[in-house]
């Protein structure tokens, strides 16, 4: 592949070409973020601030509660600034940046949601050899394995992007850049490119949606043969990661796990896994989380 790049520059078409459409998203999405940040960050703070942070479960949240900030924040505000101005436009450099982190912190997300989902089965089917199994040494482990897999994914998703050539038009229609967008406007057959995509983002995404699903159905097995009330709360903690599992994983594979193509409804998928489960993951788990919910009056209402 000849690295030839004639733009310095591209081009994002956004949402959607309506003006009063603009800046209804503006009002909506500013919200959804300031939600998103404040809602992380209070979870951040009270897990770091109180006893729950020597426990893995709580451990493992604090951590997809920082990815949620790193993930979103790598999108979001230059598509909220973006509502307000006529011609979005993304420096080259600035594009490739988005394109590594956006598969850099996402990819951590998932992995980092598989380690939970690792955890609550020791939880609920090893709970003799819980704490040590789950010890502070392995779980460092298993947090730093997914940022080395977060980077293991995204190398060659960058490499990808920073190696094709732009020659003609620099329209991308998305409001930011990532890997399928980028295929339709290089000037050069993308199609083996967009199988090697498919591989490393599609295939990987459902792989480890599968293994999730597999882990919960035998979690799920196991609470048969414990008591009402230990069921009860098992089924509360597995519920709210399942809903986020769902939320995350149904719109990112069917963005990636396809050929190489843009549809008009990636833009209001890409939503759900960029703004919308990030925003949603401190509601789901803390609502029901009666630890959760006593650790933040502790710190943040201390009587």
């Amino acid at each position: 592949m000849e690295n030839q790049r004639n733009i310095s520059e591209f081009i994002l078409l956004g949402l959607s070409y309506d003006q009063n459409i603009q800046i209804f998203c503006f009002a909506l999405f500013l919200t959804c973020y300031v939600a998103l940040l404040v809602g992380n960050l209070l979870i951040l703070i009270s897990i770091r601030c109180s006893p729950l942070y020597h426990q893995p479960m709580y451990y493992f949240l604090s951590q997809l509660s920082f990815m949620d900030v790193c993930f979103t924040s790598c999108v979001t505000p230059k598509f909220i600034g973006d509502l307000l101005v006529k011609k979005k436009t993304i420096s080259y450099g600035n594009c490739m940046l988005q394109v590594f982190a956006m598969h850099f912190f996402g990819m951590v997300e998932v992995l980092i949601l598989t380690v939970m989902a690792f955890d609550r089965y020791v939880a609920i089917c090893k709970p003799l050899h819980y704490m040590i199994i789950m010890n502070r040494t392995k779980c460092h482990f298993l947090v730093l394995a997914a940022w080395v897999g977060g980077a293991a994914h995204s190398f060659p998703q960058f490499s990808i992007a920073i190696l094709l050539p732009f020659c003609g038009p620099n329209e991308i229609d998305h409001y930011f850049c990532d890997i399928f967008p980028l295929l339709k406007v290089a000037c050069t057959d993308t199609y083996i490119i967009g199988v090697l995509v498919l591989a490393n983002s599609g295939v990987v995404t459902l792989v480890v949606f599968m293994v999730l699903f597999v882990s919960y159905v035998v979690i799920l097995f196991t609470l048969r043969h414990h008591s009402t009330e230990g069921r009860r709360k098992a089924l509360s903690t597995c519920g709210s990661h399942i809903t986020v599992i769902v939320i995350f994983f149904g719109p990112a594979i069917f963005s990636y796990l396809r050929p190489p193509t843009i549809f008009p409804e990636d833009k209001v998928l890409a939503l759900f896994y960029t703004i919308i489960a990030p925003m949603f993951n401190p509601l789901i788990y803390t609502l029901r989380n009666t630890e959760m919910k006593y650790a933040m009056r502790k710190v943040w209402c201390p009587s």
